[in-house]
């Protein structure tokens, strides 16, 4: 072969390897079976399952201004990219952030008449009000076979610098309000979480919540189950584990720097007596500023997205929630800016198919495609190389197979004899495309090195998947939609 020719064929594999990986697959058809009964906790109380047992992936996206910012056509165009991108949760609040008390919606509607949470401003017929448009939204979601995270409202509480939710609450009214709602959603698929990214600070918050918990309850005859979105850096077990309504924990790790321990957080909610689910509700947005970051110009990027959501999952989480700062407060060209304490660079609908997104689709079909309800955090599985920071290596493991993440591309040594299985067949496993690499089987004992591909970096991130050789599991992410 002539050396040019040589040479050629050289910089086309080395540009081959640079390449960006291909986007996923699209998620085909409904992202959820809802036929499977409204949604209820496991029985190990770790997850989240339908009525007859059939487990369910919370895979939520953070759009807290959809029912009072988006027309129609609008929350078409996003509910069905969060559709194909295999998203199962929505979270959008029905008080809107936003001053929604007061700014009408898309149509003209306000919530209420008076600002009075007991008075829903409904009008007969179709298309006429506030209502019909939230209506209208959670009928195309669960057309989508997707979950409304609906928040009643957003947090109790005014702040000039952060949005502004409705001060409107009494025990009384919120449990009026709750029992309401209760009643319109009772047959729709709903996640109700209460709280609002506020803390409570005193009794009479607590009073407010736990009434319009159990207004929801009495409304929709306890169809929903009920968590609560809590202020960054919290979780709703500081103050609610003990609460009976609570069927879940959320934590919100929040925004405030690059490689935040999530993980430590998830690993002190699921140590808690009574048991009960727990995941990261919030954690770093994509497209948002970097708080506290040396250069202005920082950017948390699709690499911190999946960073935090498979430490998060790794750890103990039954599910995850992406965010992108755009999309939840739904930044519009026809709408007025906003006065907001950190920068927005878009808009909310160019920023639809960030990598970020996508790679959660990635994420998911890893985490369904092994047994979910068996997989507990573990890591005994790291023999050395679990590393500190930014290199902290995250391990799970279930009935025949453990996961371990590497989030910055260095080798790591793992204890195997950890699952079932004479020999293990390993894989590493891409976390922007969802392609498995095999590596090969081995006997299932004594320590091994594992060594991703590529040079360690920060965003050269793989999870090393180990199966018994013997259960027969397909490839990784290898069995696309289900």
């Amino acid at each position: 072969m002539p050396r040019l020719t040589v040479l050629c064929v050289i910089l086309l594999q080395c540009c081959a390897s640079l390449a960006p990986a291909a986007e996923p697959a699209p998620w085909q058809g409904g992202s959820v079976g809802l036929g499977h009964g409204p949604l209820r906790v496991s029985d190990s109380k770790r997850f989240l399952v339908h009525a007859d047992g059939t487990p369910f992936f919370y895979l939520g996206d953070t759009a807290w201004e959809l029912f009072n910012r988006l027309d129609r056509e609008e929350a078409q165009k996003y509910l069905e990219n969060r559709r194909q991108k295999g998203f199962t949760v929505i979270q959008a609040v029905a008080l809107a952030e936003l001053d929604g008390l007061n700014v009408p919606n898309a149509y003209g509607h306000r919530p209420l008449i008076d600002s009075d949470p007991t008075r829903p401003a409904v009008v007969d017929g179709p298309r006429n009000d506030y209502w019909d448009h939230v209506d209208f939204i959670v009928d195309l979601a669960e057309s989508k076979g997707m979950f409304i995270g609906m928040l009643p409202t957003w947090g109790d509480k005014w702040n000039k610098k952060w949005g502004k939710g409705p001060e409107i609450f009494t025990p009384a009214n919120a449990k009026t309000y709750g029992q309401w709602l209760g009643r319109r959603y009772k047959d729709k698929p709903i996640i109700w979480i209460l709280g609002g990214d506020r803390p409570i600070e005193n009794d009479k918050h607590r009073q407010i919540i736990r009434a319009m918990a159990q207004g929801l309850r009495e409304g929709d005859g306890g169809r929903h189950l009920i968590t609560f979105h809590p202020m960054g850096g919290n979780s709703s077990s500081r103050w609610l584990h003990d609460e009976q309504w609570l069927d879940f924990n959320m934590l919100q790790s929040g925004h405030r720097a690059r490689d935040l321990a999530n993980y430590d957080m998830v690993a002190a909610d699921y140590a808690l007596q009574p048991t009960k689910p727990c995941m990261d509700a919030e954690p770093r947005y994509d497209d948002h500023s970097v708080r506290g970051a040396k250069q202005k110009d920082q950017w948390f990027d699709d690499y911190d997205c999946r960073q935090a959501a498979y430490w998060n999952l790794l750890a103990g989480g039954h599910g995850h929630t992406y965010g992108c700062h755009p999309i939840w407060m739904m930044r519009h060209k026809r709408l007025p800016k906003m006065p907001w304490p950190q920068p927005v660079r878009h808009y909310w609908d160019e920023v639809l198919d960030l990598d970020g997104a996508w790679q959660m689709l990635v994420a998911r079909r890893l985490m369904q495609n092994r047994p979910m309800l068996e997989r507990v955090p573990d890591q005994s599985l790291i023999a050395s190389g679990a590393g500190k920071g930014a290199d902290h290596v995250q391990a799970a493991r279930g009935k025949g197979y453990a996961f371990v993440y590497v989030p910055t591309g260095r080798a790591v040594k793992v204890n195997l004899g950890k699952i079932s299985g004479a020999r293990v067949k390993a894989w590493w496993y891409d976390t922007r495309s969802g392609v498995a690499k095999a590596i090969g089987e081995f006997a299932n004992t004594g320590v091994r090195e594992f060594t991703p591909p590529g040079q360690p970096a920060r965003g050269n991130d793989w999870v090393l998947v180990l199966d018994d050789a013997g259960a027969g599991f397909p490839a990784p992410g290898a069995t696309g939609n289900q």
